[in-house]
């Protein structure tokens, strides 16, 4: 579970975290010492954790936060990017000796990536300052589809894809059921509803192969189509509505 941002100081994007009390009150729902009262009293939860210390910063622009059952949000100008990640860029805002996915993307927003593509893995990869979507998306219990295109190195047989399909053991716990379509002898295509780290490379390696190539081409109802590798652009209204839709916002 997502814990407060803290918030990385970078060449690309100004610092915008505040003190929890402060964003309560410049929110309108309380005064700021009514904000430090609710905090103390375990009624304020940050990405779905109860946050009771006075002090705790958050970043409004990514962060989500609620007094008891509501949402808070402050209105900020959201924005929504599909990127298509080359190989050999890390999926975070910051890492020094590293090239970054943001280094790729000219907004005029701080913009944050959702979930994860490691280095050596390729294509779709959604970009938002939309707090309340990052931690849906974010989040394995909301069920969001995301599909790969995956390559190995020796031909895979049927058996292998259907036991990947039905869940195998990563570390002493089963993975969740799986779509896996195969498009040759050495191509599947997956869809997962769950994102543990490098779980597709791991899934496969654990049945005696390994993965060459690794492209994701589908998250929710946004799909990769045509984008040009490096390249990014804003989502259409249409495939906003259905993307907030499917994640209950």
């Amino acid at each position: 579970m997502n814990q407060p941002t803290k918030t990385p100081n970078t060449k690309h994007q100004k610092p915008t975290s505040v003190r929890l009390q402060k964003f309560l009150s410049a929110a309108g729902v309380c005064s700021r010492r009514k904000g430090e009262e609710l905090i103390l009293q375990g009624r304020v939860r940050v990405n779905g954790t109860v946050v009771d210390v006075l002090g705790t910063k958050i970043d409004p622009e990514v962060d989500s936060v609620m007094v008891d059952d509501r949402e808070v949000h402050r209105e900020v100008d959201r924005r929504y990017v599909v990127l298509n990640k080359p190989p050999g860029y890390v999926t975070t805002c910051r890492q020094p000796g590293d090239r970054i996915v943001m280094d790729l993307v000219d907004v005029s927003v701080r913009l944050y990536p959702v979930g994860r593509l490691d280095k050596n893995s390729t294509g779709l990869l959604l970009l938002t300052n939309d707090g309340r979507l990052h931690h849906r998306l974010s989040h394995p219990s909301f069920d969001h589809e995301k599909e790969y295109d995956v390559g190995v190195a020796r031909p895979i047989s049927d058996k292998t894809l259907r036991k990947m399909a039905e869940g195998i053991d990563l570390n002493g716990r089963k993975t969740r059921p799986a779509e896996v379509r195969r498009v040759d002898r050495l191509r599947f295509r997956m869809v997962l509803k769950e994102g543990r780290n490098r779980q597709i490379r791991r899934m496969v390696r654990t049945m005696g192969n390994h993965v060459v190539h690794l492209h994701r081409i589908r998250v929710g109802n946004i799909r990769l189509e045509n984008l040009p590798e490096g390249q990014w652009r804003f989502l259409t209204k249409k495939e906003t509505a259905a993307l907030l839709k499917s994640a209950g916002l």
